[in-house]
């Protein structure tokens, strides 16, 4: 089969679309000819090497978190899961034609869901639910969620709002039109002092975005409030009597299945910016990480 394997840290130049031995699917696992999957930010910060001191890595390997596709060999163990039928799960190694995928983490896609946009989903729905899960709003509560327009803030907001919470969502200056989208009860420029210090006191804040955003809005964090991030626990945050919320997305087939229905019915919109080839998987890193897109950056098998 064709994979991309990066051969080291750097450039997108580290990424080669290649020939690699086909995966065998173990006990309990399928096999799943690669329909889409998606370039995340944990995909190029692992390539330029920014987790080289919490990640070990044994080169080449294949990069990608998302998988959507059909089923070309059934697990050795016994499944519900059948030959042709078409899946989606939070993966690993899934920039490439065959993924194999441990049953407990398949959920099948819906109808009505075109598969491309499934393989949009898996990492960011996943990633934002539990982040809001994890932070726990009561009704009523004010949650501030930065980076708001992307997938993991779409999809943190959209929980919020279902869990009754007044929802504060922050963005670019730039993005306040685009946000209005979100139904939110406020929307504040994060790049402006002005609203920034206009905020209410916070309950809670969902941060997507962290580095000097999230220092300057901690002061508004009310005592023994909660910050939940997707970034690590910011220094800027020691000492403070605050609950800190850290984790790392893992395969939870019912949170995917439920945020991927939300996206189905048009409760939740996780826009695609564009799609390229699976070969292109260069190109399709090099635009994700200008941050100049608004959207997913889809790759197409």
């Amino acid at each position: 089969m064709k994979a991309v394997q990066m051969h080291g840290y750097g450039g997108v130049e580290q990424l080669r679309y290649e020939e690699v031995p086909t995966p065998i699917p173990g006990p309990n696992e399928v096999l799943v000819k690669l329909a889409a999957t998606s370039v995340n930010p944990i995909d190029w910060k692992i390539r330029r090497g920014d987790r080289k001191t919490t990640m070990t890595l044994q080169f080449p390997v294949i990069l990608g978190r998302d998988i959507a596709g059909e089923i070309s060999a059934a697990a050795a163990g016994g499944s519900d899961f059948k030959v042709g039928q078409k899946v989606m799960a939070l993966g690993s190694r899934t920039y490439a034609e065959f993924v194999t995928v441990p049953t407990a983490a398949l959920v099948p896609v819906p109808e009505g869901l075109d598969i491309e946009q499934a393989g949009a989903l898996p990492l960011v729905v996943s990633t934002g639910a539990e982040l809001m899960e994890r932070i726990g709003p009561r009704r009523g509560d004010t949650v501030l969620v930065t980076g708001a327009l992307g997938g993991v803030g779409r999809t943190a907001v959209y929980v919020a709002l279902e869990r009754g919470a007044r929802v504060i969502v922050g963005v670019r200056a730039r993005q306040q039109q685009q946000a209005q989208a979100l139904q939110a009860a406020q929307i504040v420029a994060l790049d402006s002092d002005s609203e920034v210090s206009a905020l209410p006191e916070l309950d809670a804040i969902a941060d997507t975005v962290g580095g000097e955003v999230i220092g300057n809005l901690l002061p508004k964090l009310k005592r023994r409030g909660v910050l939940g991030s997707v970034l690590g626990s910011p220094k800027a945050a020691e000492g403070r009597d605050i609950r800190i919320e850290t984790f790392s997305a893992q395969p939870n087939a019912t949170r995917l299945a439920r945020m991927t229905e939300a996206v189905r019915s048009g409760k939740l919109a996780i826009p695609i910016a564009r799609k390229f080839n699976l070969s292109e998987a260069a190109a399709a890193q090099q635009l994700a990480e200008t941050g100049h897109v608004n959207g997913k950056v889809v790759l197409v098998a």
